[in-house]
């Protein structure tokens, strides 16, 4: 006796097109619709096991529901020269009323209450013109990092940092035209006892202040490379 007839509504109905770059999983989803008034066991079978994910790859669709199956086809060296053969088969059959084992009722199934259909499976890169439109499609805060107002609250505080630089720079400036001052005090009192301990100090001093107002500096370009990095 021949089979039946597929009960099951597929979307799409012949062919599984995934869509690369290939490098990573690639989802495919494929729509199984039960029209019918009763419920109705599936499983999904592949000829390339090893290189999909079926996820449900079985289960019951009960009467006018639908489920999505998702095909994830894992990543691999892509050849555009090369046709894909793999394929999948979608089988089903009636729901006994009485069910309570799923795997029990495919084991006693009769080949006339199976039914099934096939689908080929398609590979194809996206078109350069396809990844301009998806880039333009995407909202700003999904094609960038940033959005506008970040970059402009990014901006403003680069500014204000550089005027702070520019501040450090000349009170440093400063510091060694006072640093100068001293020296040339130093030298007129060298005739003093105390002068060597004196000019000891005032160095010290002078040291100490170049040595602050410089980390000073370091830190806020640190802050400003780190900022832009972002």
């Amino acid at each position: 006796m021949a089979r039946q007839e597929q009960v099951l509504q597929l979307e799409p109905p012949h062919e599984l097109k995934f869509r690369g770059p290939f490098t990573d999983v690639v989802t495919a989803t494929l729509k199984l619709g039960n029209p019918t008034d009763r419920n109705v066991c599936f499983k999904v079978k592949t000829t390339a096991p090893r290189r999909y994910c079926v996820r449900p790859n079985s289960g019951i669709i009960d009467a006018g529901t639908s489920i999505n199956v998702s095909v994830m086809l894992q990543p691999f060296d892509y050849d555009p020269n090369e046709k894909s053969k793999h394929k999948f088969m979608v089988q089903s059959m009636l729901a006994p009323y009485d069910m309570t084992d799923m795997e029990g009722v495919w084991k006693e199934a009769k080949p006339e209450e199976l039914m099934d259909s096939k689908l080929r499976c398609a590979f194809e890169l996206p078109l350069e013109n396809d990844k301009t439109s998806e880039l333009s499609s995407l909202p700003k805060s999904a094609s960038s990092s940033l959005d506008d107002g970040e970059v402009k609250k990014i901006m403003e505080e680069c500014k204000r940092l550089q005027m702070e630089v520019q501040r450090l720079r000349e009170e440093n400036k400063q510091i060694r035209e006072e640093d100068g001052l001293r020296k040339r005090k130093v030298m007129s009192m060298a005739s003093s006892p105390h002068s060597s301990s004196s000019q000891a100090m005032i160095r010290e001093e002078g040291l100490s202040t170049r040595v602050l107002a410089l980390c000073v500096l370091f830190f806020v370009i640190g802050v400003i490379i780190g900022k832009l990095a972002l």
